[in-house]
């Protein structure tokens, strides 16, 4: 059997502001930056160690694995950053106000916007300050690589491939991992490993900071996942990230 964590970035300054941020790259909140500790100590309470570490070239997951690793003692251990790691991209919405966008648009599109798996949101125009492009930290992206928008579909395209190549033989060589990600990089994942419908994926929520423990079989397929800490916090930190795309 084999054992990896999961686990999203704490709560950002956009998460605490509840505006959509994709590949924006906000700080976490000083929340964020306890709820990364907090992580760390329950990991270390519960006897987890890890070689190898993964995690997308965002800040905010990058310092949330950076506190969970101090507080374990693991900092030591090799990182290693990929773009296509990074939270879905969310076009023209980002730096938007999820609730006052639900008032624009209704909740109903917001929530697709939001959760669907094949509806991405208005795409960016290349000229807009907020391209990709524009970001020395994918320069070496192809134009066709860098998107303007994306679906969870497309964010399933980018992970489960580096995953296959990158993560899976790092594994099967008995390396213990953690990855630190974003809510829907994280999304892609979980649905690729649990073989979740594309319809059934709209209701998977994934809370900031909490570890997501996935045991599996020689085969890399899930014996069972739990979250670490309290299960009742857990329920409720899902409700409140299903909560922030409604009307206020």
């Amino acid at each position: 059997m084999y054992k990896i964590v999961l686990i999203r970035h704490g709560e950002s300054v956009w998460n605490k502001e509840n505006k959509f941020t994709g590949w924006t790259d906000v700080d976490l909140s000083q929340k964020g930056y306890q709820e990364a500790l907090d992580a760390g100590k329950h990991l270390k309470d519960d006897g987890f160690t890890f070689d190898l570490a993964y995690t997308s070239v965002l800040s905010r997951a990058i310092k949330t694995l950076w506190n969970v690793l101090n507080v374990m003692d693991l900092l030591w251990i090799p990182v290693i950053k990929s773009w296509r790691l990074n939270e879905r991209h969310y076009g023209a919405l980002q730096g938007l106000n999820k609730a006052e966008t639900a008032a624009k648009y209704g909740q109903d599109q917001v929530k697709i916007w939001r959760r669907s798996y094949d509806v991405p949101p208005m795409p960016l125009e290349e000229n807009d300050e907020r391209y990709p492009g524009k970001d020395k930290r994918y320069s070496g992206l192809s134009k066709k690589e860098i998107p303007l928008t994306e679906c969870l579909k497309d964010t399933v395209e980018r992970v489960v491939p580096y995953w296959e190549k990158e993560i899976v033989p790092q594994i099967k060589i008995d390396k213990k991992i953690i990855i630190a990600a974003h809510g829907n990089s994280l999304r892609a994942l979980v649905k690729y490993l649990d073989n979740i419908s594309d319809n059934d994926i709209v209701n998977l929520n994934i809370p900031t900071a909490m570890p997501l423990v996935y045991e599996l079989n020689e085969d890399l397929k899930p014996i069972k996942n739990y979250y670490l800490g309290d299960q009742e916090a857990v329920k409720k930190a899902m409700e409140a990230v299903a909560n922030q795309g409604k009307v206020k």
